[in-house]
């Protein structure tokens, strides 16, 4: 029998959810598009392929462990805690990938290199795979 104020009690929950990740997210996002030294809006604007799977890459991998936060924490402030982590994360190893490991990265992707977006895209959804999976742990 469905029981709609158990329904109600979830869908609530699950809107409350929703929401704040939603918001976690596009923080994430106009944050890391602040740290990088190009504008991905710009660039993908102008047909940038590059700076779209940078970008891409990047939410993807910030999404990961918030999905996995999500699915493990018990409440909101626990939540936002995890999803600050996960975006410090995120944030560290696009420093590291673009000033250690691939020096001249920013310039590929202004550039519209694909390879090099796509090698940023793969480290940053590895990094919110790996993240993610910590979470659980």
């Amino acid at each position: 029998m469905f029981d709609w104020f158990v329904f109600q009690q979830g869908a609530t929950a699950f809107l409350i959810a929703f929401a704040a990740a939603g918001v976690f997210t596009l923080g994430f996002k106009v944050i890391y598009q602040w740290v990088t030294p190009y504008h991905e809006r710009t660039l993908i604007r102008e047909g940038n392929p590059a700076a779209a799977i940078a970008l891409g890459g990047a939410l993807i991998g910030y999404v990961l462990p918030l999905a996995s936060a999500l699915s493990h924490t018990v409440s909101l402030m626990e939540f936002a805690a995890w999803a600050l982590l996960a975006g410090v994360i995120q944030i560290v190893a696009f420093v590291v990938t673009s000033k250690l490991a691939f020096k001249n990265l920013v310039t590929r992707i202004e550039a519209g290199e694909i390879a090099a977006a796509i090698y940023l895209a793969a480290i940053t959804i590895c990094v919110g795979l790996l993240n993610a999976a910590c979470m659980t742990a």
